[in-house]
């Protein structure tokens, strides 16, 4: 008697792999935020080192939230999309705040990055692959 074989894995998206790279690049950026954070700790330049703690562990917690969200795109998981939305909207006003600011470059980067993983978040297949089609 032969076992059922196994059913088909998801086929690749590639909008998935998208959202599953930029929310890992978020999530880079933000563990090197942290390291500057604790770096400028060291170095004795913080005005305040329980601001500076709090703000790193801050940050961390973003961090791994964002991870988190990588790591749901790569295993097919369907519920990062609406997170992943809701992050890089959140990230516009930062980058628009960093244009207004003379940051020109690393503002228009932010934004370009959230609208990608906007765009990619929005269009990736996170439909249900266990649902039964309904009948009518």
């Amino acid at each position: 008697m032969t076992s059922p074989a196994p059913a088909p894995a998801r086929p690749r998206d590639p909008f998935r792999t998208v959202a599953a790279g930029l929310c890992a690049l978020q999530a880079l950026a933000l563990v090197g935020f942290v390291g500057f954070y604790l770096w400028e700790l060291t170095q004795d330049d913080a005005d305040d080192t329980t601001r500076v703690v709090m703000s790193a562990l801050l940050i961390l917690v973003f961090a791994v939230g964002i991870a988190a969200l990588a790591r749901g795109w790569v295993r097919g998981d369907n519920w990062p999309n609406t997170p992943t939305v809701v992050w890089n909207a959140l990230l516009l006003p930062v980058g628009w705040s960093l244009v207004q600011s003379g940051r020109g470059v690393v503002g228009a980067l932010v934004i370009v990055v959230a609208l990608a993983g906007i765009v990619a978040a929005i269009k990736a297949d996170t439909t249900d692959e266990d649902a039964d089609p309904v009948d009518d």
